[in-house]
């Protein structure tokens, strides 16, 4: 006798994988093209030993996936996460490829991480792992081949470790010229300034975009925020500071609640000794984590990890815009639910594109030996990002289609011409 299995959830790597074919089919992509941006050209899998401080020496996992280089080096970050896996690698490569297009940037798309949790390591094993990571992957990363940079649990510290592993790599002649390996350096050690707050930036800003082109302002909104990483953190502040009212916010560890409104900065403040965990805080109350996306609001932003908002889930969701913080917090079936009940989505490779274009920044004024001040960086992020906006919009009305659906088509043509006009090889 047979019996009818519930269908598994889609992975993150089955719903970026859904969303290529779909725009793929509705442009015509050329069938060849199809296929090259249908797969990985590398997935590297490195397995590394490192000494504990108690003595014991552990084996770790870990990846970087690159894309695709059509239009130039790959980039993309790192993410130091206990269920990151080469599928989970593929779906983010392949997203960065999308994003690092729509931005008009010459790079293509990677990614990569370890299976580990931060949370379990003293900061003196996380700098031999990191270090050790980087000596694994070798020559599979430089300034212009494939430039890492932070992600989920990873920070400044992180390429910090990095860019000084692999410097001593290379001969004493030639280090100066590998700066660029890694964006999101510390100020410095020749960071940007700016370049950590430059993808809350974008998703705040992407945001006001949004509600200027409706003709309301970002004033008396009110907005909640899944995950309080660094995106989470300066996304809710610079939507504080242009009048709206962060009234929840939720971790893997608590859901906060306060109808008055959340001050980010303390809400910082009190995480930063608890390795990140908003647990605790006393100036909200703790609610249960099923009634988060159901709360009443107008914004709601997943700044957390992939396929948070599902088909279950995302009847619940009250807010009338998502901006996605994260790479890819909906799953393909809850956005099918969520564009039917007429919610609109500003997809990731637009919304958190900020901080890839800051790291573009970066990468530019290692490059070119110069050093820019946080003014002058800010303008040339939201000059960026607004024209990137404006190219979707129009690309939205033009198309009649969705906002993510219009972002693809626009990302997917600049790699299309660019094989079109250069060719395959041989």
């Amino acid at each position: 006798m047979s019996t009818l299995q519930e269908k598994k959830p889609a992975t993150m790597y089955e719903n970026v994988m859904q969303q290529y074919n779909q725009v793929a089919n509705l442009v015509g992509l050329n069938e060849n093209i199809k296929k090259i941006l249908g797969i990985t050209n590398n997935e590297i899998i490195v397995h590394f030993p490192v000494k504990m401080d108690n003595g014991e020496v552990k084996i770790f996992t870990g990846y970087r996936v690159q894309h695709n280089n059509a239009l130039g080096p790959y980039k993309g970050g790192l993410r130091y996460h206990p269920t990151i896996d080469v599928d989970d690698a593929k779906a983010l490569a392949m997203w960065m490829t999308w994003k690092t297009s729509l931005a008009g940037l010459p790079f293509g798309g990677a990614k990569g991480g370890i299976q580990l949790d931060p949370r379990e390591h003293s900061l003196a094993e996380l700098e031999r792992i990191t270090r050790r990571f980087t000596y694994a992957l070798g020559d599979n990363i430089g300034p212009d081949q494939d430039i890492p940079a932070p992600d989920v649990n990873t920070n400044p510290q992180t390429m910090a470790w990095i860019l000084d592993t692999y410097m001593s790599t290379k001969s004493p002649s030639s280090r100066s010229h590998n700066n660029h390996i890694v964006t999101g350096k510390p100020v410095g050690s020749g960071g940007l300034e700016g370049r950590d707050r430059a993808t809350g930036f974008g998703v705040f800003l992407t945001i006001k975009l949004y509600l200027a082109s409706q003709g309301k302002t970002l004033e008396g909104k009110t907005f909640i925020v899944q995950g309080f990483g660094n995106v989470g953190q300066w996304a809710s502040q610079f939507m504080v500071d242009e009048g709206a009212k962060l009234i929840a916010v939720q971790d893997a560890h608590a859901t906060l609640y306060k109808e008055e409104g959340i001050d980010p900065i303390t809400l910082t403040e009190h995480i930063q000794p608890r390795k990140g965990s908003i647990a605790g805080f006393t100036e909200a109350e703790e609610i249960a984590p099923d009634d988060f996306f159901g709360l009443e609001c107008d914004v709601l932003i997943p700044a957390a990890l992939g396929n948070q908002i599902n088909q279950d889930n995302a009847l619940s969701v009250k807010a009338n815009l998502i901006a996605e913080g994260a790479n890819g917090p909906i799953t393909t079936e809850g956005e099918e639910v969520l564009l039917k009940r007429g919610i609109t989505i500003i997809p990731d490779i637009l919304c958190n594109s900020g901080g890839v274009i800051g790291s573009y920044f970066e990468w530019l004024q290692n490059r070119h030996g110069e050093i820019w001040q946080l003014d002058e960086v800010m303008q040339k992020i939201e000059k960026k990002l607004t024209e990137n906006f404006k190219r979707v919009e129009k690309a939205v009305e033009e198309n009649k289609v969705d906002w993510r659906t219009a972002a693809y088509i626009i990302a997917i043509h600049r790699i299309e011409l660019a094989y079109t006009q250069r060719g395959i090889f041989p």
